[in-house]
């Protein structure tokens, strides 16, 4: 019988790269989702990718006795990989009741479940927003956990602590992820970010600005203390970072995790700053980009990239993808969404 997985948020931008990984790998995998960030579609390019759909429930996780339905009818899960959250940090900024609502009692219902089922594999999708605006870069998952600098890092924050000290009960086993800048989409350009609106990252912006959907690329401040005054990221490709949950979940699976409750960066270890990704896209794409320098952004951080260290020799995972490729499959990615609109 194949091993099952429950992935929540799996329609999502790197919940849906995590499951083909997981199918590709001959795991049954279960998505639940609210739908609030992506589209049901999701499931048909996933079938088409793998050639199996898989099985989906609309749900909403913030409802107790809606998840502890779920649970009762879904029988012999053996790991959960916890991605469902608002995620957009200048929006927590304007509504964070939202944010602390939704993140917060989402991972304590999953958990109240996953307890009742003993269910003791947890992979949580955490943020290198927990590490605000570190003292010394590349980070390491030894610095200080700093006060978040909006809503949405501290419910990444709250989240990891949360689990952590259900951890310390001992029924509970976790490996957070706290991942850098995800970027890129599937090769197949089945799959890949969707941003409704104006795009929060980075690179829909990009992309949309080369596409002419969106007449300017604003970048958000350009007086921070930087080699070019724009805030450097560390950018990682979905692709990359999927795999990462994979390896994750095969070490709790397996019994491999030397700790109950464990910490792992997922980046590259390379900081590129805003005007160093315009220049990258460019130079991928021979395509110019329309941008102009505009105000700071509330909530922000000036730099941060990853010490991987400790994921590359105790996790083992690295990543394979360069920024090309990250810039090209983004850009196929967008050239793909603009042929069906």
């Amino acid at each position: 019988m194949k091993t099952k997985i429950l992935i929540t948020g799996g329609t999502g931008y790197i919940g849906s790269h995590t499951v083909v990984e997981l199918q590709q790998l001959g795991y049954e995998v279960l998505i639940i989702d609210n739908l609030s960030n992506s589209k049901i579609e999701v499931l048909n390019n996933i079938e088409k990718i793998t050639g199996l759909r898989p099985a989906f429930e609309k749900i909403e996780m913030c409802d107790e006795v809606v998840m502890l339905d779920y649970f009762n009818r879904n029988k012999d899960i053996k790991a959960v990989i916890h991605f469902a959250a608002c995620l957009q940090v200048d929006e927590s900024v304007r509504l964070p009741l939202k944010y602390y609502r939704n993140n917060l009692q989402s991972t304590i219902n999953l958990l109240d479940c996953m307890n009742t089922h003993q269910i003791p594999n947890l992979v949580f999708s955490s943020s290198c927003t927990v590490y605000g605006n570190p003292d010394v870069l590349p980070v390491d998952e030894h610095a200080p956990v700093k006060k978040a600098m909006s809503p949405y890092g501290n419910t990444k924050q709250m989240g990891e602590e949360i689990i952590e000290n259900v951890c310390n009960t001992k029924w509970l086993n976790a490996i957070t992820l706290r991942y850098f800048n995800p970027i890129g989409a599937h090769d197949s350009a089945l799959i890949g970010e969707v941003q409704h609106g104006v795009p929060h990252h980075l690179i829909p912006y990009i992309t949309e600005t080369a596409t002419g959907k969106r007449a300017q690329l604003n970048v958000f401040g350009g007086d921070y203390n930087t080699h070019d005054g724009t805030c450097v990221r560390d950018y990682v490709h979905v692709v990359d970072i999927a795999k990462a949950h994979i390896t994750a979940i095969e070490r709790l699976i397996n019994n491999k995790n030397t700790n109950n409750f464990e910490v792992y960066n997922i980046g590259t270890g390379i900081g590129y700053s805003v005007l160093d990704i315009i220049n990258a896209f460019e130079k991928a794409t021979g395509i110019k980009i329309n941008y102009k320098i505009v105000d700071r952004r509330p909530g922000d951080v000036e730099a941060v990239y990853a010490n991987t260290n400790l994921a590359n020799n105790q996790l083992g995972w690295t990543t394979e993808r360069d920024i090309e490729n990250m810039m090209k499959t983004a850009w196929d990615w967008e050239i793909a969404q603009q042929k069906q609109n």
